[in-house]
């Protein structure tokens, strides 16, 4: 088995060396408010996120004025470490070099790295450079050649000239097509609707229409032979593709996919708890792990269907999601044994939820892991965060990172956007 046929929780990240931290971010990052919060490494006694919690207006606004540092700091260090100088704007796998690393990334991580742009953009408006720079590097992906079903779409790795291709999995797809959706809305890019919707008909064509298996139906994993898996992170992240969809063009088909996509993930993949397991098998064999996007995005899916169909229901669902995964994962100190790439999704979908409820319960819960990034796992000399003993980095933990850091920067207005 290849190294990216493995699941997103086991795949090793490639390494590789990169150009120089961007002397415009290295100034940035050194500069006013920065100080408190860079200096030494470490996270003060008064923290941004710490000091907000009693802050007033003016406060609130210092401290999203720091976690926007903290942002375009780790963010500098993923272009100095991970970047590229070849043209291709394409990012490495993991820092340090090892020896039979590919040349570029993985389409998961990259993607990771294209919304840590995104998020930053939204608050700092000089990103545009490095927004548009991964916008392009996320193309060397894009196979118009199709996949097995007859669609095109993003495969695991580039494409020529950069590379032959690979397995194309739906939910790598699918969290490309909720950051084209992110871009359009902030920035109303018709370009990234467009191509959403694309990736959306691919998504449906991954539809399982086998009466004969297990639990029948739901959006397959991958294309590659080697699994016909179904799982909550490629169906959960259809129904919210579908929901955007629909809350932007108004199309009824979109709403109704979402809902099939929901509907089957309920009944084959939420455990009594409320929290959601893996994946199923076409044997009918639930992998029982609770992985922290996993709970994120059915919360998410719940809010829009609450906002596509105004039925309360939905958002009592999502509460409900909510405070199992927060009992489980925070109250329960087990968020840290979580991969960031995949609390930096939970944390959001968490937001979305606060959004429209109201509060500052997951919101703090956010800044508080933020501030234990910053403080425990941050080496100050590379600004890398270390997040195992290895003493590598992946550039998808750098990237969750930064993500963290800009989305704690965001008014709650511009929450509606996330996923």
């Amino acid at each position: 088995m290849s190294i990216h046929h493995l699941p997103h929780c086991c795949r090793p990240w490639q390494w590789k060396e990169a150009l120089p931290m961007r002397s415009h971010r290295l100034q940035l990052a050194l500069t006013g408010a920065a100080v408190a919060v860079l200096a030494a490494g470490t996270v003060s006694a008064a923290s941004p996120d710490a000091t907000a919690r009693s802050a007033d207006p003016g406060q609130r606004q210092s401290m999203a004025h720091a976690n926007e540092l903290r942002a375009t700091a780790t963010y500098a260090s993923l272009e100095k470490y991970f970047g590229t100088n070849d043209g291709s704007g394409l990012f490495r796998e993991q820092y340090p070099v090892a020896v039979g690393d590919n040349a570029y990334s993985y389409e998961w991580p990259l993607s990771q790295v294209h919304v840590a742009a995104l998020d930053i953009a939204a608050v700092e408006p000089d990103y545009k450079k490095e927004l548009t720079a991964v916008d392009r590097a996320q193309e060397h992906y894009w196979n118009p050649a199709c996949g097995t079903t007859g669609v095109a779409g993003y495969d695991s790795y580039v494409i020529a000239p950069y590379g032959t291709g690979g397995d194309l999995f739906y939910d790598d797809n699918e969290w490309v097509g909720l950051e084209k959706v992110q871009d359009y809305l902030q920035h109303h890019d018709r370009a990234a609707l467009s191509r959403a919707e694309q990736i959306f008909t691919l998504v449906r064509s991954g539809w399982d229409t086998d009466p004969s298996h297990a639990a029948p139906g739901g959006v397959f994993w991958t294309q590659a032979p080697w699994s016909q898996d179904r799982n909550t992170v490629s169906n959960m992240p259809a129904a919210e593709l579908g929901l955007r969809l629909y809350q932007i063009t108004g199309k009824r088909a979109y709403l109704d996919d979402a809902k099939r996509f929901y509907d089957w993930t309920n009944a084959n993949l939420q455990s009594p708890s409320g929290l959601y397991w893996d994946h199923v098998n076409l044997g009918g064999d639930v992998e029982k792990t609770f992985w922290t996007y996993n709970q994120g995005v059915p919360i998410a899916v719940n809010v829009l269907l609450y906002k596509a169909t105004h039925d309360r229901t939905y958002l009592t669902r999502a509460e409900r999601i909510a405070e199992a995964a927060y009992s489980y994962y925070v109250t329960g100190d087990k968020l840290k044994n979580q991969p960031v790439y995949f609390n930096s999704i939970f944390f959001k979908n968490l937001l979305l939820l606060e959004s429209v409820t109201g509060g500052n319960t997951y919101r703090q819960a956010m800044a508080d892991y933020a501030d234990w990034l910053w403080a425990s796992t941050r080496d100050v000399t590379t600004g890398l965060v270390h997040l195992s003993t290895s003493g590598s980095t992946q550039s998808i933990e750098q990237a969750a990172a930064a993500q963290v850091f800009a989305v704690l920067a965001w008014p709650r207005t511009e929450w509606p956007a996330l996923y």
